[in-house]
């Protein structure tokens, strides 16, 4: 699962067993070797299908890591292209990636510094992290943080159905995720199967978006012809 110049099974159990954020710090200079870093299919599935309705001026990736996602903004964005997480260390590691030309910012996307900055905000593998009862406080962030007009946007896959190993082993990994959070502190939440496309799109209504789901035709088919992958468009009014 891991290349050789990736994490240790150590290295990985020391992560678990720290809060989110210093795991990740901890993480930060080999995780670009691992599975968790978002595949290019999905960042250049996503910047196709947001092309039509760019360009945009400025643009933020929400969660950014270690910058997978700013490549998007960059192609996107005529103005400026930021980046915002709360590890020191992934921002560390982007910046060494990135050079000088985009800006990072250390913050918890639960409370974002900006206000009416962006007309771009995209995310990528960051929801797992977030309880379903922190999204209101979350998408009210960014709505806060995006002009009139500006969009929310962020892939989604379609869940794997119950007669499929992939079924089993989310449900395994989410299983193992609560039971050391209820016997260890502090705790880690990455949570794969909480993300729920139905309950999403209802709080980001609530959070004043109108949403839009777009098949993201390079990832085909599931059997019963619905799309294995969306993006998620939530404009702001």
């Amino acid at each position: 699962m891991f290349s050789p110049e990736g994490p240790t099974v150590r290295e990985l159990a020391v992560q678990a067993l720290s809060s989110v954020e210093r795991g990740y710090d901890l993480l930060a200079p080999k995780f670009d070797r691992t599975p968790f870093r978002t595949p290019a299919t999905v960042l250049d599935a996503v910047a196709k299908a947001l092309g039509p309705s760019g360009p945009f001026e400025d643009g933020l990736d929400l969660c950014c890591g270690t910058g997978a996602g700013l490549a998007v903004l960059g192609g996107l964005c005529r103005r400026s292209a930021t980046g915002v997480d709360f590890s020191a260390g992934m921002l560390r590691v982007a910046r060494r990636e990135l050079g000088e030309d985009v800006a990072l910012v250390r913050a918890d996307a639960r409370a974002l510094p900006f206000t009416a900055a962006f007309d771009l905000v995209v995310s990528f593998g960051a929801f797992g992290h977030f309880l379903p009862r922190e999204l209101p406080g979350l998408f009210a962030q960014v709505h806060s943080a995006l002009r009139p007009g500006g969009r929310f946007a962020f892939p989604v896959l379609a869940p794997p159905r119950p007669s499929s190993p992939a079924y089993w082993t989310l449900l395994g990994f989410d299983t193992v995720m609560r039971v050391r959070n209820a016997v260890w502190r502090p705790p880690f939440v990455m949570y794969y199967r909480a993300f729920r496309l139905g309950d999403v799109r209802r709080e980001l209504e609530s959070a004043g978006f109108t949403v839009e789901l777009q098949p993201l035709p390079e990832f085909g088919p599931r059997a019963d012809g619905s799309p294995r992958a969306r993006l998620v468009t939530a404009r702001r009014g």
